[in-house]
């Protein structure tokens, strides 16, 4: 290791970046002069998100272009993905003889993770995200190339001609009970919008909109997403439950990631 290398983990570490020698790596990597990069480890000494300064986090084996104020992807979330792509091929391999390709939504999308994953390997669906935050939407708009992204509220930014035909629909809601968003971390509270992380008072009010419409939307057989807490995920589950659509919980221990999947029951 370099003595500039040093320097700047001792910096990251005295500021409380865990990571300091991987994020040490990969601000040097990035800075194209010493002044440029001298201006990136201030940047993240003061709190600012990593992905922030570089301009991309990773997920899923891609690089997904974050500007600033745009919510970041988080590594656990990469579950919530994978569970989608599974589906998504599922969908693929299983379309009618009509040859339509599996309708995949990415709804409150953020900077359109979960979207750019299934198109880069289930290249054969047909994915549109959409979110209600304007730079989120410019970030997603970076990262879905099909250019099928929408600025809006929920499933009202959405083409109403998808209505119906969704086969897989992953909506990465805010999930964080208000009151406990002055615990998280100063990078997540400060540095991303409130409303990309507060999910009401126990956490679950954006996912029963989701709930309360997402039939609507599903093709027969169709499947709706979400990423909760270990502790939110039955009562989760008991919210699309009620709205007709039996679901089942799975985790990853690996990723500490729990996700709900409920399906809208097939006709006949």
């Amino acid at each position: 290791m370099t003595d500039t290398a040093i320097a700047i983990v001792k910096r990251l570490r005295a500021a409380g970046c865990v990571f300091a020698e991987d994020e040490a790596a990969l601000l040097m990597a990035e800075a194209e002069s010493p002044d440029e990069l001298d201006a990136m480890v201030d940047r993240r000494v003061s709190g600012l998100p990593l992905e922030h300064i570089l301009g991309w986090a990773q997920f899923c084996g891609l690089r997904i272009a974050v500007e600033p104020g745009v919510f970041v992807p988080r590594h656990r979330t990469e579950f919530l993905a994978q569970q989608s792509i599974e589906l998504a091929t599922a969908a693929l391999v299983g379309r009618t003889t009509s040859g339509e390709a599996p309708v995949v939504v990415d709804l409150c999308c953020g900077a359109g993770a979960i979207g750019a994953a299934v198109i880069a390997q289930v290249p054969g669906a047909d994915v549109f995200a959409a979110d209600i935050d304007p730079a989120a939407v410019h970030s997603a708009r970076l990262n879905i190339p099909n250019g099928q992204v929408y600025e809006g509220d929920l499933f009202e930014a959405l083409p109403p001609q998808l209505a119906g035909r969704v086969a897989v629909l992953v909506a990465n809601t805010p999930y964080v009970p208000t009151e406990a968003i002055a615990l998280m971390p100063p990078e997540a509270r400060l540095h991303e919008a409130r409303f990309a992380l507060d999910g009401g008072l126990d956490g679950l009010d954006i996912q029963r909109r989701v709930a309360a419409g997402a039939a609507a939307w599903l093709r027969p057989g169709g499947h709706v997403l979400v990423e909760v807490s270990d502790e939110q995920a039955s009562h989760s589950a008991a919210v699309f439950e009620s709205y007709g659509m039996p679901a089942r919980i799975v985790s990853s221990e690996e990723l500490y990631a729990t996700v709900v999947v409920a399906t809208r029951p097939a006709v006949g």
